[in-house]
């Protein structure tokens, strides 16, 4: 159930509420609209039918039924669109189209140096990079793990760039988001359950993959494990589904974007690079995602990809990144976005 508070609803109305929520054996979450606040009852659904007595309280306006299984993340939540603030200048799910940028892996301190210092030239505004590196083989390269963090953290000291990357395991969540301003679930671990329950708890921004496999709503419903332990800041990111075609990495699902444009108001990323495969392709699935309405993308550049340690086909070398940025622009300006 979301309880919609008067937009003249005062603290005290909005603490009684909260209070009543408790008691009554619900978890609440209060999500700051533009104009009112409202507040979703997360519990059993069984005993759900007690909390409409709450409309009887000041400052309640009413008390709804949310229908979807995914509760936190859906539009009868929060009609507007959420965004999710990475740092002072960077917010995902405004105007601008957020571009994060980097290396599959860090390899080391001159690449991710290189390779911070081009795309930031080139109009990035997030530096990506995967210290922890989940890999199909346990004989490839699985990452520099802590210096790979610390790598990140001096390429953005240097470059004024916050940084996304991986985390793999709830273990190791709390050493990644002392280093990191975004943290990463990868596609394989989307349903991680462990795992999404401890970064909800970080209170970091989460950029949240779709798996390989996943429908729209049980991406939704991972996305709902992150926010039902109080992390609201949570990216989705599509990064292609596994199909029958083999000409592709994956089948970039490009329909997704509106799909959860209407479901949900979690901002959308798209990555390119995994949805491909084939740095050939990535570019025209830039275009196409931000016509299709994306927030953002997230696209693979090394300065060297044929010495790349991991995926350095799908990864665009900094001169032609530099070509694509300057071509998005033109596609952010007719759909009335900035870059």
């Amino acid at each position: 159930m979301i309880i919609v508070m008067k937009t003249d609803a005062s603290k005290k109305d909005k603490d009684e509420v909260l209070k009543r929520i408790k008691e009554l054996g619900y978890k609440p979450h209060v999500i700051r609209g533009e104009t009112r606040n409202v507040i979703g009852a997360i519990g059993d659904e069984r005993g759900k039918a007690v909390l409409q007595a709450l409309e009887s309280l000041h400052g309640v306006e009413n008390v709804v039924p949310i229908l979807q299984p995914y509760k936190l993340a859906s539009k009868e939540v929060k009609k507007e669109s959420s965004l999710v603030r990475i740092s002072d200048d960077v917010v995902i799910g405004g105007r601008q189209i957020v571009v994060m940028a980097g290396p599959c892996s860090v390899e080391s301190e001159q690449q991710i140096i290189e390779s911070a210092l081009a795309v930031k030239k080139s109009g990035a505004h997030v530096l990506r990079g995967g210290a922890f590196k989940p890999r199909t083989s346990p004989y490839s390269f699985q990452g520099l793990e802590e210096d790979g963090l610390k790598l990140l953290a001096k390429a953005r000291e240097l470059t004024g760039l916050p940084f996304v990357t991986e985390v793999i395991n709830p273990e190791t969540a709390d050493l990644v988001a002392e280093y990191a301003d975004i943290l990463q679930i990868g596609a394989r671990n989307s349903q991680n359950f462990a795992l999404l329950k401890k970064v909800g708890q970080l209170k970091k921004p989460v950029l949240l993959k779709r798996g390989m496999a996943m429908t729209i709503q049980e991406f939704l419903m991972s996305a709902e494990y992150i926010m039902s332990e109080g992390n609201q800041a949570v990216i989705l990111c599509e990064r292609g589904i596994r199909t029958f075609e083999t000409a592709t990495r994956n089948t970039l699902d490009l329909s997704a974007i509106p799909v959860l444009k209407h479901k949900t108001h979690l901002p959308v990323v798209i990555d390119p690079s995994h949805g491909t495969g084939d740095h050939h392709y990535v570019a025209p699935m830039c275009y196409a995602a931000v016509a299709a309405g994306a927030d953002g993308l997230i696209v693979e550049v090394h300065p060297n990809p044929e010495q790349a340690s991991s995926d350095g086909a799908q990864s665009l070398k900094p001169k032609k990144f530099d070509l694509m940025m300057a071509k998005l622009k033109l596609f952010a300006e007719a759909g009335e976005r900035t870059l």
